[in-house]
């Protein structure tokens, strides 16, 4: 399977599928985009339509944080880890990757996880998806 370039910040929607192969095989116009930001993203379970706001503030921003999904599926979240033990660890094929809003290292981790926050509000992902 062949992987495009990095599209933009404002189009990136990726399965777990392409994105493993993205974070597996280092392509660097992916690496070089996501590990330079701060931001907010969002998984989205294409088949219940559930949703997971969170947020990548550490070392090489988003891409580090996408390189722990695609490591052990649930990244850490309680949630989704449930959902792969219900349903088995192929279920993070269902999972797709967004992001919602970026910003620069310069940005506070404090305003990151305001933003996070806004975005869990908006959507309401503690009363109908992944967030606890």
């Amino acid at each position: 399977m062949e992987v495009e370039e990095f599209p933009g910040y404002n189009s990136v929607a990726v399965s777990y599928a392409i994105l493993k192969i993205i974070i597996d095989q280092n392509i660097q116009s992916w690496k070089g985009a996501l590990s330079n930001i701060k931001g907010v993203y969002l998984i989205t379970d294409t088949n219940t339509g559930k949703l997971y706001v969170g947020s990548a503030t550490g070392f090489n921003g988003i891409w580090s944080r996408w390189t722990e999904y695609i490591n052990n599926g649930h990244g850490g979240n309680k949630s989704l880890m449930e959902v792969l033990n219900n349903n088995g660890v192929e279920y993070r094929n269902n999972f797709q990757y967004s992001i919602l809003e970026i910003a620069d290292f310069h940005t506070s981790d404090d305003f990151i996880k305001q933003r996070e926050r806004y975005w869990i509000n908006v959507l309401k992902t503690k009363d109908f998806g992944y967030n606890n």
